[in-house]
């Protein structure tokens, strides 16, 4: 009897231990929305686009690409979500050309040296009931989160490039109580040669939100401070343009203890059609934080001197009851 009791006693500390999921730091952290991606091709690779120098680009992964940026580019995206939640991108990218020194034959090419790229993050929740006391619904609630995002980058050399970015948040959370918050990126990117890139970033330096709910609890409001994580970034890209293939890899260390890795891959089928597949949040620090799988699709066409692409992606969402689904229009030119 004595070892029953004892047996029991084991297996069910063991429950307690290992069958309670293992809290994320992280998911209670503000900004969540400003964590989720942009656009169609960057959720497509699993948000592995650090060190990615090809193709249309966006400051809002790493301030240092606008530079990279192959003429101008504009891109769009809508999402579609599950539980009335909206998550919308839009960003303007632009290269300043200069040109570089002689070949060897005397000529001088035209060559990317700078790029400047403005974009605005759009999410919120909509469909909130509002009850009173009783329970009883009295209308309906809802949700806004913006960031706006400008970023300038400097190629230093052909190899070499800095950015910075600032960006300005705004939420509105409820009637006559919201916050808005300012923070910066800094990144660069390094070519070791015409196939591999590394790069690094540093997210939301000084990225916070401080909520005064005293105008609707009156006295019993309060005034609060809510850092977002700052979050580190090291990446690796390759890319073979004989075989049509480009991969990268990452690993985002925040200081809400967690590891992520990111990667992503993208394959040229045709001339003007790519399809990729990524995964995201790989948390090596929390088994039970589940990866996010990706996949997408890209087709370009060339009408006269303007590029005109369709892209989607899709992404698992395992807690929620639809997946993530993406479609952008890119626009270069």
């Amino acid at each position: 009897m004595k070892k029953q009791i004892l047996l029991s006693i084991i297996f069910l500390t063991s429950l307690s231990v290992y069958a309670q999921p293992q809290f994320s730091g992280i998911a209670s952290r503000v900004g969540a929305f400003s964590r989720l991606g942009f656009g169609a091709r960057g959720i497509g690779m699993g948000n592995s686009m650090t060190a990615v120098t090809k193709g249309e680009l966006v400051s809002y992964y790493n301030p240092a690409l606008s530079a990279f940026q192959e003429n101008n580019s504009f891109q769009s995206s809508y999402t579609f979500l599950s539980l009335d939640r909206s998550l919308n991108f839009i960003s303007f990218t632009r290269n300043f050309k200069m040109y570089g020194k002689p070949d060897s034959s005397g000529n001088r090419k035209l060559r990317s040296t700078a790029g400047i790229s403005l974009g605005l993050i759009n999410a919120g929740v909509s469909n909130i009931d509002k009850r009173d006391n009783q329970g009883i619904k009295t209308g309906d609630l809802s949700t806004t989160e913006n960031q706006f995002f400008i970023s300038v980058s400097n190629r230093f050399s052909s190899k070499f490039a800095l950015g910075l970015a600032v960006k300005f948040y705004h939420y509105s959370l409820f009637d006559n109580v919201s916050s808005s918050a300012l923070g910066i990126d800094l990144g660069f990117l390094y070519s070791i040669n015409d196939q591999w890139n590394v790069a690094f970033v540093i997210s939301d330096i000084n990225s916070k939100y401080k909520f005064d709910t005293t105008p609707v609890l009156e006295q019993d409001g309060s005034n609060s401070e809510n850092k977002f994580p700052l979050l580190k970034k090291i990446a690796v890209a390759y890319r073979n343009e004989t075989i049509g293939i480009l991969g990268s890899l990452e690993l985002e260390i925040s200081n809400a203890d967690t590891k992520i890795i990111k990667a992503g891959a993208e394959y040229k089928v045709i001339e003007d059609f790519f399809v990729r597949a990524g995964l995201d949040q790989l948390n090596l620090n929390n088994s039970d934080f589940l990866p996010k799988p990706s996949a997408g699709f890209s087709y370009y066409k060339l009408l006269g001197d303007i590029k005109l692409g369709v892209s989607y992606a899709f992404m698992i969402e395992q807690y929620s009851s639809s997946d993530r689904h993406v479609i952008g229009v890119n626009i270069n030119f």
